[in-house]
C-alpha cells in the first residue's frame, strides 16, 4: 500500500515489532504447551489407574473447553468493534492467560494448599480457606500481571474502559480454557463430566472474564486520567476481582442457594460492564462528532465521513465500497482509515482529559498520513469520482483524488466563513 508502517502508527509506536511482544508471546506458549504435556500425562496416569482410555479422555476435555473458549472470545471482541485492539496484542493476552497464569496459579495454589490453610486450619476448613481466599488472590494477581505489562508497554491501546475489559476478558477466557481441561479430564474419570461442563461451560462461562474485568477496569482507569487516584484504580480493581471470585468459590460450599445468590451478583456485574461498554462506545461516537470537524479543510474528511464513520453499519458499508474499489486491499485499506480517523478522535480526548503528551502533534500528523495513504489505496483504479453509498455527491466525501481536493476545501471554508444574520 505505502511504505508508511500502517500497524505502527495505530500502535504509537515507531515499528510494529516489539520485542516485549515477541518475548512474552514465546515465553506464554512455552508454558501452555508444558501446561497441555503435563495434562496429557496426568490424563494417561488416570485412565491407566481407572481402566480408562486416557487419551480420549483428554481430547474430550480438550474438545470441551473449546467450546466455550470459542464462544467467549467472539463476544469480548464485539464489545469493542469501533476501534478494535491489535490482534497480536489479544493473543498474548490469551495466551499468557492459558500459559504463564495457569503455571504460576498451579504452583502457588498447591504450595498454599500444602504449607499453609492446611497446616494451620486443618483438611476441611484449609480446604475452604484455600479455595475461597488463596486460590483467587493467587490466579487474579497471575492474570492482573499481563495487564500492568500492558499499561507499562502499550499504554496508547488503552483508551477507554472497554479496552481494559477485553484485554481482562482475553487473559481470562485464555486461563479458564486450561483451566477447564484440568476440571473436564477429572471430571471424565468421575462420571460427572456433564455436571460439570454444564456449570462451567453454560451456566456461569463468564466467571473469570468478570473478576478479572475489574482489573481490567482499573487499569484502563489509569491509562486514561491523571492524578494520584489512577494510581490506586489497578489495585482497588484487583481487591474487587479477587473479592468476586472468593464469593464464588466460597459459594460452591453452601450448596444451590449459594450458587444461585453469587449467580445474581455475577449477573449485575455483567449488566455493569456491558452498561460501561455501550456508554463507552456512546463517548466514542461523540468524540469522533466533536473532534474531526476540524479537519475537515484538509480535504480527509467531511461532514458525510464523519456520519459513516459513527455508526457500525455505515463503516461496514464504507469496507464494503472500498473492496468493490481496490478488492481485499481496498477492504484493508479503509479499516486503517476508520481506525485512523477514530484513533485521531481519542487522541484529542486524551489530551482534553489531562493527559497531555510531548509527541501528541507526530502522533496527530502520522493518523493523517495513514487517512491520506489509506484513502489513495481503496480508491483503487477509479477514472473519476464516485460517490460513497453514504454520500449524495462524490465531494461530499473526503474520498476523492487529489486533483478533486479544491472543491471539498473550497466548500468547508466557505462553510466556515458563511455566518448567519438576520434568521437566515
Amino acid at each position: 500500500m505505502s511504505r508508511l508502517d500502517s500497524k505502527a502508527v495505530l500502535q504509537g509506536r515507531r515499528s510494529r515489532h516489539s520485542i516485549t511482544l515477541i518475548l512474552g508471546i514465546t515465553v506464554s506458549l512455552v508454558c501452555m504447551a508444558g501446561m497441555l504435556v503435563y495434562l496429557w500425562l496426568l490424563a494417561l496416569a488416570g485412565g491407566a489407574a481407572a481402566g480408562i482410555d486416557g487419551a480420549t479422555g483428554f481430547v474430550v476435555a480438550l474438545v470441551a473447553a473449546v467450546i466455550p473458549a470459542g464462544i467467549l472470545v467472539p463476544l469480548i471482541l464485539m464489545l469493542d468493534r469501533l476501534e478494535p485492539e491489535p490482534g497480536w496484542v489479544l493473543f498474548f493476552a490469551f495466551v499468557w492467560g492459558a500459559g504463564v497464569a495457569v503455571v504460576a496459579a498451579l504452583l502457588l495454589n498447591t504450595w498454599g494448599f500444602a504449607a499453609i490453610t492446611v497446616p494451620l486450619f486443618g483438611q476441611e476448613v484449609g480446604d475452604f480457606l484455600g479455595t475461597s481466599a488463596v486460590a483467587p488472590l493467587v490466579e487474579e494477581s497471575a492474570k492482573g500481571v499481563v495487564l500492568l505489562i500492558l499499561l507499562w508497554r502499550r499504554r496508547n491501546e488503552i483508551d477507554t474502559f472497554t479496552d481494559g475489559v477485553v484485554y481482562a476478558g482475553m487473559v481470562a477466557t485464555g486461563f479458564a480454557f486450561t483451566e477447564n481441561i484440568l476440571y473436564f479430564l477429572s471430571a471424565f474419570f468421575d462420571g460427572t463430566l456433564v455436571a460439570t461442563f454444564a456449570i462451567r461451560g453454560i451456566v456461569a462461562p463468564f466467571g473469570h472474564p468478570l473478576y478479572t474485568a475489574m482489573i481490567g477496569i482499573g487499569v484502563a482507569y489509569a491509562a486514561m486520567r491523571p492524578g494520584f487516584l489512577r494510581l490506586l484504580a489497578p489495585v482497588a480493581g484487583w481487591v474487587l476481582a479477587v473479592l468476586l471470585h472468593g464469593m464464588w468459590n466460597a459459594s460452591t460450599y453452601f450448596g444451590w442457594t449459594g450458587l444461585g445468590l453469587a449467580y445474581l451478583v455475577l449477573f449485575a456485574v455483567l449488566v455493569g460492564v456491558l452498561a460501561l461498554a455501550a456508554h463507552d462506545r456512546r463517548g466514542q461516537v461523540q468524540a469522533i462528532a466533536h473532534y474531526l470537524p476540524p479537519y475537515i479543510p484538509t480535504g480527509l474528511v467531511t461532514p458525510a465521513d464523519i456520519s459513516m464513520l459513527s455508526t457500525l453499519k455505515g463503516r461496514r458499508q464504507a469496507r464494503e465500497w472500498a473492496a468493490r474499489n481496490a478488492g481485499s486491499k481496498g477492504r484493508e485499506a479503509m479499516r486503517e482509515y476508520q481506525l485512523a480517523a477514530t484513533e485521531l478522535a481519542l487522541l484529542h480526548k486524551k489530551l482534553d482529559a489531562g493527559l497531555r503528551r510531548e509527541d501528541w502533534k507526530v502522533r496527530r500528523d502520522a493518523f493523517l498520513a495513514l487517512m491520506h495513504v489509506s484513502r489513495d489505496a481503496f480508491l483503487g483504479r477509479l477514472p473519476q469520482p464516485v460517490a460513497p453509498g453514504w454520500a449524495e455527491r462524490p465531494t461530499d466525501s473526503g474520498f476523492l483524488r487529489r486533483a478533486d481536493f479544491a472543491h471539498v476545501i473550497a466548500q468547508a471554508r466557505a462553510q466556515q466563513e458563511y455566518s448567519p444574520r438576520h434568521g437566515r
